[in-house]
């Protein structure tokens, strides 16, 4: 349970950092650029315990989220340019 409310918690800041680092305008508003941020979280924790870099009650590092923020906030901007 707590892995999760950390992993939101970084997820929050880890989306703020992704959309300062990824190239380009992107229109997203804050509330979407941090719910993206912690669906990067969830994602690197996530992926990490399937890969078996993570424990069971553990929660991905700092960089970890951002990577998979910018993941998100990538596909995100793929998916809304050809809408």
């Amino acid at each position: 349970m707590w892995s999760l409310i950390v992993a939101i918690v970084v997820g929050f800041f880890a989306g703020l950092i992704a959309r300062a680092l990824h190239p380009g305008e992107d229109k997203a508003g804050f509330i979407v650029t941090t719910l993206l941020g912690i669906a990067g979280s969830l994602l690197a924790t996530y992926g990490g315990r399937l890969l078996g870099l993570y424990g069971e009650n553990s929660a991905a590092g700092f960089i970890a989220s951002v990577v998979g923020a910018i993941i998100i906030l990538f596909i995100y901007n793929l998916v809304t340019k050809k809408s």
